[in-house]
């Protein structure tokens, strides 16, 4: 066992290297596409074998990881063009999703039980809203105004939705990138956002200004929290799949799951370019009534969830092709 594994090892390091290297590519010729299938049948070949002879070595788990990793790398779809598009949005982005159902589902119960645990602690104990809002909201309110009342006059709508865009991609990647820390920085990020949520809407509840804000936030609100929720369904993914790995290693297992649902999360990037527009554009704007940003709020949320769904882009022909590739 010991002269098999010497030698063969040189070989093992030599593909691990060729891994690596074709990862970061994007194209590979015609030979070395063949000596990856080769040395995957190879690889295969000794993973066989020491699974038979040493089952619970060292030698038998990095073999398993090298073998999902040629698996991964010889199966992977053309990247770039038209059609490298269509099937992020036809297959990776709803493969994803459904994969992150349960989980996204979980964060926006969450979400919706912190909004409404910060709601209650804002109705008894109003002295706390100092916790979550800065001196000059409160007095604002206070006199009876919204801090977004005349904002347009003091920030060009272009320039205030590239700050507003930069906030909210940076709470998507931190909620994403805080499951890392077993998914509880997540956690913590999405109960966050909902106790603060629930708290100012209690706070200017109290003095009669929760319908200018519900106003004020219908038209880019749904899709901007129900973002935060699918970010944070990834990021406790990335978590689980540290804390359960589903490979040989964490490391392999982590790898994995960050590039099944990194789709998602860049659907999400675009969105929340969308909503930089409206909560830039529209929102603070009273010319448009109600009636419009509700439409719009709307809307826009139902083609999230279709183009989360894939059945926008997805054909009969395609649909077919699936069930008969994954049956």
């Amino acid at each position: 066992m010991r002269a098999w594994i010497i030698a063969r090892a040189g070989t093992w390091r030599g593909l691990l290297q060729s891994v690596a290297t074709l990862r970061l590519r994007r194209r590979a010729t015609l030979e070395e596409s063949l000596s990856a299938v080769e040395s995957y049948r190879g690889v295969a070949r000794d993973l066989a074998t020491a699974r038979r002879l040493a089952p619970n070595s060292r030698t038998t788990a990095g073999l398993e990881s090298l073998y999902a990793q040629l698996h991964a790398l010889i199966s992977r779809r053309p990247r770039g063009g038209t059609a490298g598009l269509l099937d992020l949005l036809r297959a990776d982005i709803p493969h994803a999703a459904r994969e992150l159902r349960p989980r996204i589902a979980g964060m926006a119960l969450l979400m919706s039980v912190s909004a409404g645990a910060g709601w209650w602690l804002i109705a008894v104990f109003p002295t706390l809203i100092g916790l979550f809002a800065g001196e000059a909201m409160i007095a604002r309110v206070e006199q009876g105004h919204l801090w977004t009342e005349g904002i347009l006059n003091i920030t060009p709508s272009s320039v205030m939705s590239v700050g507003i865009l930069a906030n909210n991609i940076v709470v998507s990647v931190l909620a994403f990138c805080a499951g890392i820390f077993f998914g509880l920085g997540t956690l913590y990020l999405v109960a966050l956002n909902g106790l603060m949520l629930g708290a100012v809407f209690a706070f200017v509840h109290q003095h009669g200004l929760a319908g200018a804000l519900f106003s004020f936030i219908i038209a880019h609100g749904p899709v901007e929290l129900s973002v935060i929720c699918v970010a944070g369904a990834t990021g406790v993914a990335l978590g689980e799949s540290i804390i359960r790995p589903t490979l040989a290693t964490r490391r392999d297992s982590f790898q994995a799951c960050a590039h099944r649902v990194a789709p998602v999360l860049l659907l999400c990037a675009v969105l929340l370019v969308g909503c930089g527009l409206i909560e830039g554009f529209v929102s603070p704007d009273p010319a448009f009534p109600l009636a419009s940003r509700i439409t719009i709020g709307v809307s826009y949320w139902a083609v999230m969830w279709i183009l989360m769904s894939g059945g926008l882009f997805k054909s009969r022909s395609y649909a077919r092709f699936e069930r008969r590739k994954f049956a």
